[in-house]
C-alpha cells in the first residue's frame, strides 16, 4: 500500500523529511477496523514527532491521525461498526499513524463521520474536537447545556488554530461561557469571532490591560493551547483567585509554584491518554466525536478547514509540515486521496 514517512527525524525544509513508501496492508486485530483513507489532516504533533523520533533501523515512521474512511474489515470482536461503514478519527499515538492507504484503529475511538461534511472537511474535527471536548468538560469540568459556565469567562490563548477553532464552537454551543480568544493578526482575529468568541485579544500584548479594556477584567480559566511558557507570567496575573488553566502544549519546564498564590489549578489535557493505557473509559472518545457529528449535522459546529493542500503525498505533507511550523497556519490543513 501507499504510505508517507520518514527514516530518520530531520528538519522540514529536507526532501527526505518525508517519503513517498509502498509498505505491507496491516492486518486488523480483534478491536480494529481496517479503513481504506480518503482523507487526512495535519496536527501539530506530526510535526513535534518528525523532528523527535526516529525509527528503528531500516523501519519507517508513518505519521498522521486524523482520519476519514470507509471500513473495509472488522476485527473479531468489533459490534459497533461494519465493512461499508464510513467512520472518521484521531487514532492513537503509540501505532502507525493515518497517512497510508490502509490504517487500522480501535473501534471505541472511532465514530461514523457527519453525513453533512465531505470527507476533506470531517479529517479537519477529530483530533482537534476530542482535545477541546476533553479540555472543557473533563479538565475544567464545564458543566454541559443548561447553565453550566454562566458568569464566568474562558481566555483561548491561540483561538485562530485547530483545537481553538473547535473549543470557541463547543463553548458557545454547549455552554453558557463568555469566550475571549487571543489572535494577532486580522485575518486570525475575524476567524475567531466568526466562530463565536464574544471578543478577541493580542497575544503579544500585556493580557490583563486588554482584558479591562474590554470591561472584563480578570478570568475565571484559560486554555492555554500554545507558547503556554512565554505568555505564563501573563497568564496568571490574568486569573482570578482559585481560576483554572488548561495546557496542551509541550515545555521544557512550567513552574507551579508560581500559581500557590492565587490557589490556580494546572489541568493538563493529551487526548492520546486514553488509548495509550487503554483506560476503563477509552470508549467516550468515539461518543464524543459521534455527538460532535450530531452538532455538526445540526448545524450547529462547522468544519475548521482553512487549507487544501491535494493528494496524500509526500511533497504536498512537507508543505503543510512548513506552514505549521511557521506558525501562521488557521484552522487545519487537509489532504485527500492518494495518486
Amino acid at each position: 500500500m501507499k504510505a508517507v514517512g520518514y527514516h530518520q527525524p530531520l528538519p522540514i525544509d529536507q526532501a527526505e523529511a518525508l517519503l513517498d513508501l509502498t509498505l505491507p496492508e496491516p492486518t486488523p486485530g480483534p478491536r480494529d477496523l481496517l479503513v481504506r483513507v480518503h482523507a487526512v489532516s495535519v496536527n501539530p504533533v506530526d510535526t513535534k514527532i518528525r523532528r523527535r523520533k526516529a525509527p528503528p533501523e531500516g523501519e519507517a515512521v508513518v505519521l498522521g491521525w486524523d482520519a476519514v474512511g470507509i471500513v473495509e474489515a472488522v476485527g473479531s470482536q468489533v459490534s459497533g461498526f461494519a465493512t461499508g461503514d464510513r467512520v472518521y478519527y484521531a487514532g492513537a499515538i503509540d501505532r502507525p499513524g493515518s497517512n497510508s492507504e490502509l490504517h487500522l484503529v480501535d473501534e471505541r475511538i472511532a465514530a461514523s463521520a457527519p453525513a453533512s461534511l465531505n470527507d476533506a472537511e470531517a479529517a479537519a474535527l477529530p483530533l482537534t474536537s476530542i482535545t477541546a471536548w476533553e479540555l472543557l468538560f473533563d479538565r475544567l469540568r464545564v458543566p454541559k447545556g443548561g447553565h453550566g459556565g454562566a458568569g464566568q469567562t474562558l481566555l483561548v490563548i491561540g483561538g485562530a488554530g485547530g483545537v481553538g477553532s473547535i473549543l470557541i464552537q463547543l463553548a458557545r454551543q454547549l455552554t453558557q461561557l463568555r469566550v475571549v480568544a487571543t489572535a494577532s493578526r486580522p485575518e486570525t482575529r475575524q476567524w475567531c469571532l466568526e466562530l463565536g468568541a464574544h471578543a478577541v485579544i493580542d497575544h503579544h500584548q500585556p493580557l490583563l490591560a486588554q482584558l479591562q479594556g474590554e470591561g472584563i477584567g480578570e478570568v475565571d480559566m484559560v486554555a492555554s493551547l500554545t507558547n503556554t511558557f512565554e505568555h505564563y507570567e501573563q497568564i496568571i496575573e490574568a486569573l482570578r483567585p482559585q481560576g483554572q488553566i488548561a495546557v496542551i502544549d509541550d515545555m521544557d519546564v512550567l513552574d507551579a509554584m508560581k500559581l500557590k498564590t492565587k490557589s490556580i489549578s494546572l489541568h493538563w489535557e493529551l487526548m492520546f491518554t486514553r488509548s495509550l493505557f487503554q483506560t476503563e473509559d477509552m470508549g467516550e472518545q468515539g461518543k464524543l466525536l459521534a455527538e460532535v457529528a450530531r452538532l455538526v449535522d445540526a448545524g450547529r459546529i462547522r468544519s475548521t478547514v482553512n487549507e487544501q493542500f491535494g493528494a496524500i503525498n509526500a511533497a504536498n505533507l512537507r508543505r503543510a509540515h512548513a506552514l505549521l511550523e511557521s506558525g501562521k497556519a488557521r484552522g487545519k490543513i487537509v489532504l485527500e486521496g492518494f495518486e
